[in-house]
């Protein structure tokens, strides 16, 4: 039988383990909505959907942790529409919604970027890029030079699905900085701190003509692609340390 936790312990756990309050941040992290008091199984997923909450009440699961919350600054937060019927599903089946975003980006061990480098080898990893001080993505050497078209195929290896690359940088590829989701304006930073290559999960018009007229390259990965891995490692280590039921959904995004 698995082993249960207190909400208010698992939220608690969480906040400090990922450093929530630290920073600023687009949307709330941490608990977004209250559901049972007492957790035994998580769903782990990236992004808060209809699909990902469907399939976590057909597993009788007591939370759902995802990277993308249902909250963003900016948006309608009125419950109609979409947003009622997700939160009505979450209520109806009493299951808890945990979310943590740039803390999940930004974590040294159990990070989007941080686990990206070490899949690449990269080689004493630092952080890069960010806003208040923090470090938001990871970047550095290779353990060995890869030809343009072997450093995309290993993107597309490490990442599970083919990347849209703009290949003008250097030959072969030495260095490369990592930051999931989208994050393409960091693209300047990575050219002006030297990276041969910058990986994220989208790109914008502008990025090409940049990327040719700098002589660097970029790739764009697939924003939900780039951030499966911490969300599915947290996931690993909430079971490890806790006993719980966890299990990743994937609801496959190309984007």
């Amino acid at each position: 039988m698995p082993e249960s936790i207190g909400r208010p312990e698992l939220v608690e756990y969480l906040d400090t383990l990922l450093d929530a309050q630290v920073g600023s941040d687009y949307c709330p992290n941490g608990l977004q909505v209250e559901g049972r008091d007492q957790i035994t199984s998580i769903v782990t997923g990236v992004s808060a959907c209809s699909e990902l909450f469907e399939r976590a009440v057909e597993v009788k699961a007591s939370a759902v942790l995802v990277h993308h919350g249902l909250f963003w600054r900016g948006d309608d937060l009125r419950l109609q529409g979409v947003l009622r019927h997700r939160v009505k599903l979450l209520l109806d089946a009493g299951i808890n919604l945990l979310a943590y975003h740039l803390p999940l980006d930004r974590h040294p061990e159990l990070g989007n970027n941080i686990l990206a480098t070490r899949r690449f080898g990269i080689e004493n990893p630092r952080p890069f890029g960010g806003d208040d001080g923090l470090g938001l993505g990871y970047g550095g050497n290779l353990p060995s030079p890869l030809e343009p078209q072997a450093f995309v195929a290993r993107c597309a290896d490490v990442f599970g699905q083919s990347p849209q690359a703009f290949l003008n940088g250097p030959v072969p590829i030495r260095s490369a900085a990592f930051v999931s989701g989208a994050a393409e304006s960091l693209f300047h930073r990575a050219i002006s701190e030297g990276y041969d290559a910058f990986v994220t999960g989208e790109v914008s018009e502008w990025v090409m003509n940049i990327s040719r007229e700098s002589g660097a390259h970029f790739v764009a990965a697939g924003h939900y692609a780039t951030e499966r891995l911490g969300v599915s490692a947290l996931g690993d280590h909430l079971k490890a340390q806790f006993g719980l039921d966890v299990q990743f959904v994937d609801v496959p995004n190309p984007v």
